[in-house]
């Protein structure tokens, strides 16, 4: 167990916390920010859902927004806290292993690993919401003539092999090295800033309508009770402002982490949810028409394209696309570090692998081309379900939301038997600063984190047919979410078992027990 008796040199954290200083330190300030923003990436994520929540909900879905972003701006808080103390690669697998016990920090991180390899995957397929819109000729599939849409047949098909050719670019660069990674990052976080800001301008001048539009439920197709569409139509705000904690993931990689990242996870967070608001409120009101079925069809490239006309809207459409590269690429390094992680515990298959580092990249190779790799079989399984985007954006997300909870749950159990001292001890940065700490108010932000990543969890994974059966093919699609999440806990507790029965598996450098003395106190 790490005590604070147990603190070496602000230089050494890695040491510290009983690991060897293996991956390169060569992410800075911005980079960070980068890693956490592009996993978020409002262009790709927005462009991708827009239509969705607009189609389930009408145009009030966008009070789904705020309401998502105050319950993760709680967890994100949470994380903050965390990553001050910890700051290590498989932040979220290390975090709910120090504060809930190596078992259940074990299945959490199971639950994270499979959860990002499908946002990977998902996030791939968003090529194809921007590339086709761009020039014709990027739907292979089909041809020209063919319905680029995700909906279609098509449209679905030639996402996967969009999706497929980007994450062969992602994973080369990831394994050039962390450099190149954070390099590749931060210029998609530029484009994507600059891209964002010049979209919300140009509708803002366009409008069609006044602001009012969001009161009303105005392209709603449904009728009763608007609650139901209201919780679905939450997946598209739900699927946005997750990814946030990436900066953790890449803090063993980070100059000055300790001062760095807590900052950086919450810029993430708050940047993206701003931005993402002007953008969703932007399109409605500029959207050419909000009830004649174009804007639930074709999204946020439908009003770029009508709006901005051909070429500012392709050229924005580029943009996109660019983000699109930034987020996929941010997904797999924060899905390859969480598996290097756990691979140097012995906690994986093929752990003595998965758990190398490249003397002269300093990057975990083999665990990047693994993510890819999985990420492309999700997408390839699925080829030709034409639900593909909308079951996988849900089911990932969901997993996420379990992971998470995986978190904040076993930290306020620690704060409420610690709360003399809220559970963490004093400590400063690498500038001699106080470490981040919400203080008095940790226990009751921390407890609606807790209520709200419960509830949301419930509402992705619920098994709804417009989310994971829209063709209306069986049972078995609308309660895939829960049979999928279900099978994957059955397999890791298998091997789980199975190991820990051969060969004892304790995960060695991670305490048992979360106590105010396992917390270290940074020196």
């Amino acid at each position: 167990m790490v005590s604070t008796s147990e603190v070496v040199a602000p230089g050494d954290i890695i040491g510290q916390l009983g690991y060897k200083q293996e991956l390169h330190r060569g992410v800075g300030t911005f980079a960070s920010f980068a890693a956490g923003f592009s996993f978020v990436s409002i262009l790709t994520t927005v462009v991708q859902l827009f239509g969705l929540g607009f189609g389930i909900g009408g145009a009030s879905f966008f009070w789904t927004w705020p309401m998502v972003f105050a319950g993760q701006l709680l967890v994100a808080l949470c994380f903050s806290e965390l990553a001050a103390r910890w700051p290590i690669s498989g932040a979220i697998f290390q975090w709910s292993s120090r504060l809930g016990g190596t078992t259940a920090g074990w299945f959490i991180g199971w639950t994270m690993i499979i959860g990002q390899i499908l946002t990977v995957a998902a996030a791939a397929i968003a090529l194809q919401a921007a590339l086709p819109e761009i020039w014709s000729g990027f739907q292979i599939v089909g041809g020209s003539h063919a319905d680029p849409t995700l909906v279609s047949t098509t449209g679905a098909q030639n996402a996967v092999l969009l999706g497929c050719l980007l994450l062969v670019v992602t994973t080369i660069v990831n394994i050039l090295g962390i450099r190149e990674t954070a390099r590749a990052s931060s210029i998609g976080v530029i484009c994507e800033i600059i891209g964002v800001a010049v979209l919300v301008i140009a509708l803002f001048c366009l409008p069609k309508r006044g602001p009012e539009i969001l009161v009303h439920n105005t392209g709603w197709p449904g009728g009763g009770h608007y609650l139901p569409a209201f919780l679905a139509s939450s997946l598209m705000a739900a699927y946005v402002m997750v990814g946030f904690d990436s900066a953790g993931e890449l803090s063993e990689e980070t100059l000055s982490p300790r001062k760095t990242t807590p900052k950086t996870i919450l810029r993430a967070l708050v940047t993206s949810g701003i931005g993402g608001a002007l953008l969703i409120i932007s399109a409605l009101m500029a959207a050419a028409s909000v009830d004649d079925g174009k804007l639930a069809s074709g999204g946020l490239a439908y009003v770029l394209t009508d709006r901005l006309g051909s070429v500012l809207g392709r050229l924005l459409l580029c943009f996109i696309a660019v983000a699109v590269f930034a987020c996929t690429l941010a997904c797999q390094t924060s899905g390859a570090r969480m598996m290097y992680s756990m691979a140097r515990e012995g906690a994986l298959p093929f752990h003595k692998y998965l758990g190398k580092v490249s003397p002269r990249t300093g990057t975990p190779i083999i665990t990047s081309i693994v993510v890819g790799v999985l990420a492309a079989a999700a997408l390839l399984v699925n080829i030709n379900q034409s639900a593909i985007f909308l079951a996988l954006s849900s089911l990932c997300i969901g997993m996420l939301y379990l992971a998470y909870l995986g978190v904040t749950l076993p930290l306020l159990v620690v704060r409420i038997r610690h709360r003399k001292t809220d559970g963490f001890p004093g400590g400063v940065d690498e500038d001699g600063k106080p470490l981040f700490s919400m203080g008095r108010w940790g226990i009751p932000l921390n407890a609606i984190a807790v209520l709200y990543q419960a509830g949301m969890a419930v509402n992705l994974i619920w098994p709804r047919a417009e989310i994971y059966d829209l063709g209306g093919k069986g049972w078995w699609l609308r309660w895939s979410a829960l049979l999928f999440i279900g099978i994957v806990l059955a397999i890791g507790g298998a091997y789980f078992a199975a190991r820990r029965l051969h060969t004892k598996i304790d995960l060695p450098h991670v305490p048992h027990t979360a106590t105010p003395e396992a917390l270290p106190e940074a020196a």
